[in-house]
């Protein structure tokens, strides 16, 4: 089914929904991902994005999603600019990443204060987004829902403790994933949820004693 979204596109400041209203919302998962306004961005484009990305504005969307500007602000023409009045580090650097990517991908390593996060995002046009990885796991991650990402150890008993929380605030799980390295070891869950998670019930899945971390993602598509 082809969606009034698809025909007309998001709206948003830059030539390409593409290149600059998905480059803008990955940056964006990215900044929540790291906790906030990140100090230092390594932000590393392949294919498309590498070859016509500073053309069709890629690098300020991305600059302006790390500041958290919204797609159609206006900043955003500006946001390489303010992102250095802010003393934030970006270093953009043209890669071609491993694997089987979309042509549209960036490979985002964020770091504020002790936290690093490193993901990878894909621009699918439209303004639609994927994130395929996230420190090294795989994820599926579209934007599309309130998202929550656990990390944990991999042991017996933390799914159903997560799930359990959530249901107790009466919040209800579209779907989820977990993904490991190797049994025993560290592990990331995906939770995409039908309506946000509160501040207690976030606490209660931080206070389990195998997590730890968690970020809720808000929707951005």
């Amino acid at each position: 089914m082809v969606s009034l979204l698809d025909i007309i596109g998001p709206v948003m400041v830059g030539p390409s929904s593409s290149h600059t209203a998905g480059a803008c919302r990955i940056a964006l998962l990215a900044r929540t991902l790291v906790g906030g306004q990140a100090e230092h961005a390594r932000i590393e484009l392949h294919g498309s994005f590498a070859k016509t990305g500073a053309g069709h504005g890629t690098d300020r969307a991305l600059a302006g999603g790390l500041l958290g500007f919204a797609p159609d602000d206006e900043r955003l023409r500006d946001s390489l600019d303010l992102a250095a009045d802010a003393g934030v580090d970006l270093l953009f650097e043209h890669v071609k990443l491993r694997g089987a990517h979309h042509p549209n991908t960036v490979r985002i390593t964020a770091k504020r204060g002790e936290l690093q996060v490193v993901l990878v995002g894909s621009s699918l046009g439209g303004g639609r987004i994927v994130l395929t990885e996230i420190d090294g796991f795989p994820v599926d991650i579209t934007g599309e829902y309130f998202t929550l990402v656990v990390e944990a150890h991999d042991k017996p008993g933390v799914v159903a403790a997560v799930t359990g929380a959530l249901a107790r605030d009466q919040v209800n799980v579209a779907s989820m994933r977990v993904s490991r390295h190797h049994k025993g070891g560290e592990a990331i869950h995906i939770y995409e949820l039908d309506e946000p998670a509160s501040a207690k019930g976030l606490q209660s899945i931080r206070d389990l004693a195998s997590v730890h971390m968690v970020r809720a993602l808000d929707r951005v598509s």
